[in-house]
Parts: C-alpha cells; structure tokens; sequence
C-alpha cells in the first residue's frame, strides 16, 4: 500500500540540467538487514543509485545536508529523533529533495503527523518494489 501524501517532485527529479544524472538516494532506517533490502531494490533501478545510509534520524538529516540527495527513503520509527521530524528538517533545509516515509503500519494506522511532514508519500515495507517507487515518485 502507498500512498500520494502532498504533491509529487518534478519529472525531472535528481536530473537537474543533466538528463544523464543518476537519481540519488538516502536510505534512513535502523535495521541493518532492511537497509540492505533497499539499497538493492534502488540499485535494480536503472538510473538510480545509493547515495548513503543512515540509521538515526540525526544520522539521516546530517547526511541529507551533505550528500544533498534526491529521495530519501526515510523509516517512520527510528531511534532518537523520529523519521517524521527528520522529513521535516531534510525538507524546510531541501524542498527539492522527496522524502517517502517507510514503515510496517498499515495506512490507516499512519501517524496523523506523518501527513503534515513534507514526505511525498508512505509506502508500507513490504510492499516496496521499484516499480511502485518509480510510480510514485513520477520516474
């Protein structure tokens, strides 16, 4: 289940003036074994690639500033600061910058502030596919 939570990127996204530039991504998640799932499934998308991996909040909002990525995929539970106040502060420091919240809650389980945080969308952990997360991301 994914969901639309406030207006989709550009088509252009993580192209810029370059149509040849790899779209860039941020995996923010405390498990290991998850990160490794998802660093996989963006490399099986062609012109997509790994960025960096965070696995705090802090973490993830230090490196958003200094890899300047175009997504991150950003967990809603994580230790220390939240992933939802993480998309906040990625976002107001990055608005060109699309965060997907990811997690286990089912849609109707979301957290009320998930929908006010600046992601682009939730997609639920398992059924995050390439696909879907092209489609969702307009790529």
């Amino acid at each position: 289940m994914s969901i639309a939570l406030s207006p989709l990127p550009r088509p252009e996204l993580g192209r810029g003036a370059d149509a040849d530039a790899p779209v860039r991504v941020l995996i923010v998640d405390d498990q290991a074994p998850f990160r490794s799932v998802a660093a996989a499934l963006v490399r099986r998308v062609r012109g997509w690639e790994v960025a960096g991996e965070a696995e705090s909040g802090e973490d993830g909002v230090r490196l958003a500033a200094e890899l300047a990525p175009d997504v991150v995929l950003m967990d809603i539970n994580l230790p220390g600061m939240s992933g939802i106040e993480a998309t906040r502060r990625i976002v107001a420091a990055s608005p060109a910058t699309a965060v997907v919240l990811i997690s286990t809650y089912a849609l109707e389980d979301l957290p009320q502030d998930a929908r006010r945080c600046g992601a682009v969308g939730y997609v639920r952990k398992d059924d995050l596919t390439p696909r879907l997360l092209t489609g969702l991301l307009g790529g």
